[in-house]
């Protein structure tokens, strides 16, 4: 944390899925560093692990929560939402735990003075779609694709540098049709409007989002698989959808370097 203090009143941030193959813990953890909160909401599917076959938990997945307790250990709050990937927090290892109570909804006042229902977004699926079956062979059919990807890659990338594959294309398509009604949105949106508040913001659907088409705020955290988005709330309580730019960041960086080095 720089000496100015955090940059954001407010962190949201949802589907990191940690312990996933498809998940850019790299970026999760560069964001980071350049993105202080005072507090952070972690808007469900947090965690990814569904793979006792397959495990998979990389450096940077652990980084990202150590770097979160460290957050939390200066001073910062961590609020935990309940996803329908997300463990029971009692059955996680205890080094891929945050201390934080896991809730399944909560409201968020903003310094505006807004209010907020703040929730995964996954109660807007249908029955079949949610139940934990579903979510458990999902996530392991994408863990497999994730994989198969990962060994064409070498090939596929000595002829077209930096292409992306058609499994990546159809893995973050799925979601584009399943929600293209936008019928996820307005059901949020009524139960909001239900409890007399101003507004939701929730995760679940990968498809990052701020407007107000419905009448009251939508906003979608996005995720750290395909479009590396998040939610701030400034000083003045207003949202922000931030996108995180890797090559934006990468250029920032050795423009620091190489002003480190002009200065020495």
């Amino acid at each position: 944390m720089g000496a100015s203090g955090p940059k954001h009143r407010t962190l949201f941030l949802s589907d990191l899925h940690l312990g996933a193959v498809g998940s850019r813990s790299d970026h999760i953890l560069q964001f980071l560093h350049e993105n202080d909160a005072e507090a952070y909401v972690l808007v469900g599917d947090i965690l990814d692990l569904w793979h006792p076959l397959l495990p998979y938990w990389s450096e940077d997945d652990q980084r990202v929560l150590n770097h979160l307790r460290d957050r939390q250990a200066k001073g910062a709050q961590i609020r935990y939402l309940r996803g329908n990937h997300d463990p029971d927090p009692s059955r996680a290892p205890a080094s891929k735990r945050l201390e934080a109570d896991v809730v399944d909804d909560l409201v968020h006042v903003a310094k505006d003075g807004r209010r907020y229902l703040v929730l995964h977004g996954d109660v807007a699926d249908g029955r079949a779609v949610r139940s934990h079956m579903m979510t458990r062979l999902g996530s392991r059919i994408d863990h497999l694709l994730r994989r198969l990807d990962g060994g064409l890659s070498v090939l596929r990338r000595r002829s077209v540098p930096e292409a992306r594959s058609m499994i990546e294309a159809l893995l973050s398509g799925v979601n584009a049709i399943l929600y293209r009604s936008r019928a996820h949105e307005r059901r949020l949106i009524t139960m909001a409007k239900t409890r007399g508040l101003d507004g939701v913001i929730c995760g679940h659907f990968h498809i990052a989002s701020l407007h107000e088409d419905h009448g009251l705020i939508y906003a979608n955290c996005g995720d750290w698989v395909d479009s590396l988005t998040a939610i701030v709330e400034a000083d003045d309580g207003g949202l922000q959808l931030l996108v995180w730019c890797p090559e934006i960041a990468a250029s920032a960086q050795k423009s620091r370097t190489m002003g480190l080095e002009d200065a020495a």
